[in-house]
C-alpha cells in the first residue's frame, strides 16, 4: 500500500491528471470489487475511486495491482472535497453503491445524498451523464428519490429491480441478501 497508493492518489490540485477523456467516479467503493471489475471491463475509461477507510483502500489497491489496472486513481479521503475540486462536465458516470444509510432519523443529515452533493454531481456530469445509486435500505431509497426529484436536474430511468449493466455483486449486497433485504438500482440521467 505504501508504494502503490502514492502512485495512484488523486491530487485535488489536478484531479483529472492521467485519466483520459471518459471518466467514471465511484464514491465509497468499499473493498473495491465493483471499481476493479468496471475498470477491467472498460480500460478506455479513467476511474476515480473515493473511499476514506484504509482497509477498503488496501483491498482495492490489491485488486488494482492484481488486474494491472492503469486506468484507476484513488482519493483516500471523504469524497466531498473531491467533488468540489473536479471541474464541471468532467464525468460520464457517478456510482454511489450501498452508502452508509444512517438509519436513525436524527442521523439522516449525515447521509451522502443531499441537496449539496446532488448539486455537485449534477455539475460534474456531462449532459446525459448517469448517477447510479444502489441500496438495500428502503428508507434511503425513498430519501434518494425524493432528493433527486427535488433537485429537478435528473430523470429516473430503467427498472429499479434490475442491477446495472455489467453488475458484480458487492459484499454489501451479498450481506443484504443473506439478511433478506432486496436491493434497488436507481439510474438517474442528467438533464441538459
Amino acid at each position: 500500500m505504501d508504494t502503490v497508493l502514492p502512485q495512484l492518489r488523486i491530487s485535488l490540485a489536478d484531479p483529472l491528471s492521467g485519466l483520459g477523456e471518459r471518466r467514471w467516479l465511484e464514491i465509497g467503493f468499499g473493498g473495491g470489487e465493483h471499481l476493479a471489475h468496471q475498470a477491467a471491463l472498460h480500460r478506455d475509461v479513467g476511474f476515480i475511486g473515493a473511499e476514506p477507510f484504509v482497509n477498503g483502500v488496501a483491498k482495492a489497491l490489491a485488486l488494482i495491482e492484481a488486474g494491472a489496472l492503469s486506468n484507476v486513481r484513488i482519493h483516500d479521503a471523504d469524497a466531498r472535497p473531491l467533488l468540489e475540486a473536479l471541474p464541471a462536465s468532467s464525468l460520464d458516470r457517478v456510482y454511489l453503491l450501498y452508502p452508509d444509510p444512517w438509519p436513525k432519523a436524527r442521523h439522516n443529515k449525515r447521509r451522502f445524498v443531499s441537496a449539496e452533493t446532488l448539486a455537485h454531481i449534477h455539475r460534474l456530469l456531462v449532459p446525459d451523464g448517469l448517477f447510479l445509486f444502489a441500496s438495500d435500505i428502503a428508507d434511503y431509497i425513498d430519501w434518494t428519490r425524493d432528493h433527486v426529484t427535488a433537485h429537478g436536474g435528473f430523470a429516473l430511468e430503467g427498472d429499479p429491480a434490475q442491477p446495472f449493466e455489467n453488475w458484480i455483486e458487492t459484499r454489501y449486497e451479498a450481506k443484504a441478501r443473506r439478511e433478506g433485504r432486496s436491493s434497488a438500482y436507481l439510474t438517474f440521467r442528467r438533464r441538459t
